[in-house]
């Protein structure tokens, strides 16, 4: 059973590699000669895009690199009778399914976990250095709600983890009742703190009397707590990405201000469950295949495979596009989905291996 399960990974992994080789080198090699001209003339730059841009592509190739590897593999063995030589040994269809699920989950869950780091920056980082913005690093003119605030930034230093030109505005019961002005901020201990903080205390008027404009002055003091700058920086972004642990930190946050996260929770899901929709559609190859070389037509069956890969790997990319510009519901269209694939999968699993 080893030898056999050794033999399946060793050419499962064989044509999964060339494959996700081939289309790397294809897809990166295009682009790089595609954009060469707008690229900045620093080779450590060029360098950058191609490795940014490299595994912005891995996100795409490497779950169709783990289809299509399975498709070539079993038609190779099928050609070769490897599956019939299997059979008659009393090997089942779970013991040469298991293998390869288990191996594709791992590869998978490899890159949910690069989704993790900043390599999720990538699209991002690629495109500021074909903007050549790469060490700009500078928002200017930042407004957000804060609680019972509106954080007004004039210059947001997103890697330096300051800002310069604050104004707070805290306002209760629709009545401007404090304003806080600043020079320099800096984001500290999960907090931003606030340099030489000049405050406005608004007249408060009781009864027939009217208090009088308040000003006092503080060395430093703190607000947005938990509002990391990354996040201030993605607010006002058209085209946003985010970190799976961002992403998470986002939700929590925006929950908490009762501000709208589907946007979020679609690049969240598309990150950690999308990877793994390969899993159900190469159980769904693998019963679907001829195990007789006699009645068995490869370019049909590579073929068939194939556009269904690319096909399902369209619609929920289709799906994502959609949920993340808040035309769908995120859980509606990414969890369920995937959830019904799976379900689907196994019922035709059971129906077929009994």
């Amino acid at each position: 059973m080893k030898i056999i399960t050794k033999y399946l990974l060793k050419k499962y992994l064989k044509y999964f590699f060339i494959i996700l080789i081939a289309l790397e080198i294809f897809f990166v090699g295009f682009d790089y000669l595609q954009k060469y001209t707008y690229l900045p003339n620093s080779a450590n730059l060029q360098l950058l895009y191609i490795l940014y841009n490299a595994f912005f592509i891995l996100t795409i190739t490497l779950p169709l690199s783990l289809l299509f590897g399975w498709v070539i593999t079993i038609t190779v063995m099928i050609k070769d009778n490897n599956i019939i030589s299997f059979y008659s040994l009393g090997i089942s269809k779970k013991d040469i399914l298991l293998p390869i699920i288990l191996l594709a989950f791992m590869i998978s869950s490899i890159l949910v976990l690069l989704q993790t780091t900043s390599l999720a920056y990538s699209a991002e980082i690629k495109k500021k250095i074909l903007d050549n913005k790469y060490f700009i690093n500078e928002k200017s003119n930042i407004l957000l709600k804060y609680n019972d605030n509106f954080v007004f930034f004039k210059k947001l230093f997103p890697l330096e983890k300051k800002a310069i030109g604050i104004r707070i505005f805290t306002i209760k019961d629709n009545i401007l009742v404090q304003t806080i002005i600043a020079k320099k901020a800096y984001y500290q201990n999960n907090r931003w703190y606030i340099i030489d903080a000049k405050i406005l205390k608004n007249p408060k008027k009781i009864f027939w009397e009217e208090s009088k404009l308040e000003i006092s002055y503080e060395d430093f003091l703190y607000t947005l707590e938990g509002f990391k700058p990354e996040i201030i920086n993605n607010v006002y972004k058209a085209k946003v990405e985010y970190s799976i642990p961002d992403a998470i930190y986002t939700i929590l946050l925006f929950n908490k201000q009762e501000l709208n996260t589907n946007k979020i929770e679609a690049i969240l899901y598309s990150k950690i469950m999308i990877p793994f929709f390969v899993l159900p559609i190469l159980v769904l190859i693998f019963l679907y295949s001829n195990i007789s070389n006699r009645f068995f037509h490869a370019g049909k069956f590579i073929s068939l495979w194939v556009f269904a890969s690319l096909f399902v790997w369209g619609i929920f990319f289709l799906l994502q596009k959609l949920a993340i510009g808040n035309v769908l519901n995120a859980k509606l269209s990414l969890v369920l989905p995937i959830i019904i694939l799976f379900f689907v999968s196994y019922y035709i699993y059971k129906k077929r291996i009994n």
